[in-house]
């Protein structure tokens, strides 16, 4: 159908299970022309704040016109299901758990919301634990095909909406303490620093930073690629997403030999606040 717009889907479901893939089967039974655009289906699990943020970070490449549908759920069947029009038209549509809120936010706020209720649009029976593939992807189909976003149900005040306070680095002179958020099948370590907070904390112009982890203190290299690194030496680069990113050259896995785990708790000094040695690993 001439103008049916993409659809941006992400989620946390995995791909061992057929639950992307009906979903991409109920989009094309509704909008057989839309284009869909897996962006990850590998969100950490439940991960609500990860998915909002991968989500934000995103949101400058995808097409002008695309629905964004985002799935990441640990209450299925308890959260509204909702569709979202940003003030800067974009349309979002996923489940009322804060999941949306800085991609709106991103887009200047919210102009319009719904509740999905319609019987046109859900695809009956529903399962209570799969919204996605009987609310969520039928919505996100429908406004692809030009469906108005009233259509999907009534109209809910922007103030009832959950949002989500993404975490933020503790940012002191010459020290930051931050969390780690992501880590890649290389075993990179992504970190909630943003470049202006090294800035803030006089540390930009470090070119060697410590970072104390459960594992002691290691000295990390400023770079701008993985390239840059010696084989086994820790280094600090801004990932792809703007992220402060520990790595280790090849080969060598910064996850693991730091002991990390998604959610730990890191302190990022100049060197020379650092204690004795290095971690050993």
């Amino acid at each position: 159908m001439p103008g049916t717009r993409a659809i941006v889907f992400l989620t946390d479901f995995g791909l061992d299970s057929e639950w992307v893939g009906i979903c991409h089967a109920v989009i094309s039974r509704i909008a057989p022309e839309a284009r869909v655009i897996d962006l990850s289906h590998f969100v950490e699990p439940l991960g609500v704040e990860a998915g909002a943020r991968l989500l934000t970070d995103s949101m400058r490449y995808l097409p002008d016109d695309a629905i964004v549908l985002a799935v990441v759920d640990p209450n299925v069947g308890a959260d509204r299901d909702i569709a979202i029009e940003s003030k800067d038209g974009r349309l979002l549509v996923g489940p009322d758990n804060g999941l949306l809120s800085s991609a709106w936010t991103a887009g200047g706020g919210v102009a319009r919301a719904v509740e999905i209720t319609s019987p046109d649009v859900i695809v009956q029976p529903v399962a209570p634990s799969f919204h996605a593939r009987d609310i969520l992807s039928p919505a996100a189909a429908h406004l692809a095909a030009g469906l108005p976003l009233e259509a999907l149900g009534a109209a809910i005040e922007a103030s009832s909406l959950a949002s989500l306070d993404i975490r933020k680095p503790q940012v002191e002179p010459g020290k930051i303490r931050c969390e780690v958020i992501d880590a890649n099948r290389f075993g990179n370590v992504q970190l909630n620093v943003r470049e202006s907070d090294l800035a803030l904390g006089g540390l930009h112009d470090s070119p060697r930073l410590s970072v104390e982890s459960l594992a002691g203190w290691v000295e990390v290299r400023r770079a701008e690629t993985y390239a840059d690194f010696d084989r086994g030496e820790y280094g600090v680069i801004f990932d792809p997403r703007g992220w402060l990113t520990i790595i280790r050259g090849n080969p060598g896995n910064a996850l693991q030999d730091l002991h990390l785990s998604i959610g730990d708790m890191l302190w990022i000094t100049e060197t020379a606040a650092a204690g004795p040695g290095s971690a050993q690993t």
